[in-house]
């Protein structure tokens, strides 16, 4: 099968697509066919490096919509269901970019109904830090949150997450994404300055910057593992470990059927255009998610 990875760490001409043997499940597994897997800012991080890994050949992709066609024992799916899967570690030989995934089996949910593969591969990673990041805040409907690089992916799962659950969410973002952030269900706009909130989620990965926006004794959280400022006046910090959770990515599914989320795609890519999938990725301003389709 072909699968997209690194062998030495660089900027998006890095990627190779290469030749290599299908995985097989083992207990409590399931292999999937690959019908279309999200590329995340992650990936570039294993691309140049970030997580180690310098001498190995190292996979992408961690998002994954598809048809299960191998079970292992123990296995709770069956050989032609359609599902969503988070396949999780930055560090790993094979990753969802790739023609055929094998992933445990309690990381897998049902795709949505009426929603094509390509759209429910943005699901996974970007919903599940969302909604594992507000479990970590702990806010109640009457307190405020500021989500930061409220326009990407996984910045408009958590207004959409936090206003279904009752919280006045203020968005930061671009003033020309205004219009987007506001459908998305942010009460507030924001391109500037402003602070007092309960807590931040610092989708932008600003910093400093975002963890002075929120009140003494309020709540930050990151999406990047080690890279958090320090607690300051009491703020308590976090950062989103994203956890595969196939029960929760269940609740999501159901969420996006129901309307709650919108699945965004905002570029497709075929797999052996993975590179100039990075490259269109490392020019940002992507709005949605870029999917790759074996």
């Amino acid at each position: 099968m072909r699968a997209a990875v690194v062998t030495t760490f660089g900027g998006p001409e890095a990627v190779e697509v290469v030749e290599t043997e299908v995985p097989e499940p083992g207990a409590r597994q399931v292999r999937i066919k690959v019908a279309a897997a999200a590329l995340n800012p992650v990936d570039a991080g294993v691309r140049s490096g970030v997580f180690g890994g310098a001498g190995e050949r190292l996979g992408f992709g961690w998002d994954v919509a598809g048809t299960v066609d191998a079970i292992g024992e123990g296995s709770a799916w069956s050989v032609g269901d359609e599902v969503v899967a988070l396949h999780h570690g930055p560090v790993k030989p094979l990753g969802t970019h790739a023609e055929y995934v094998v992933v445990d089996t309690d990381a897998v949910a049902k795709a949505p109904e009426g929603v094509d593969a390509v759209h429910a591969a943005t699901l996974p990673l970007n919903a599940l830090a969302a909604v594992q990041a507000l479990e970590f805040l702990e806010l109640t409907p009457d307190q405020s949150l500021l989500v930061t690089g409220a326009a990407g992916a996984l910045g408009g799962y958590a207004i959409q997450l936090a206003a279904h659950r009752g919280l006045s969410v203020t968005a930061l973002a671009r003033e020309k994404d205004e219009e987007l952030v506001r459908s998305l269900g942010a009460a507030h706009f924001t391109a500037g300055d402003g602070g007092g909130f309960d807590a931040v989620l610092d989708a932008a990965v600003i910093g400093e910057a975002a963890l002075a926006r929120v009140r003494d004794g309020g709540a930050y959280m990151g999406v990047i593992p080690n890279a958090a400022p320090a607690s300051v006046r009491g703020v308590r910090v976090g950062e989103v470990g994203v956890l595969a959770d196939g029960a929760r990515l269940a609740e999501l599914v159901r969420l996006v059927e129901e309307g709650v989320l919108t699945l965004r795609v905002a570029e497709t890519y075929a797999l052996d255009e993975a590179a100039k999938a990075h490259a269109r990725l490392a020019e940002g301003g992507v709005r949605g998610r870029i999917v790759l389709v074996p």
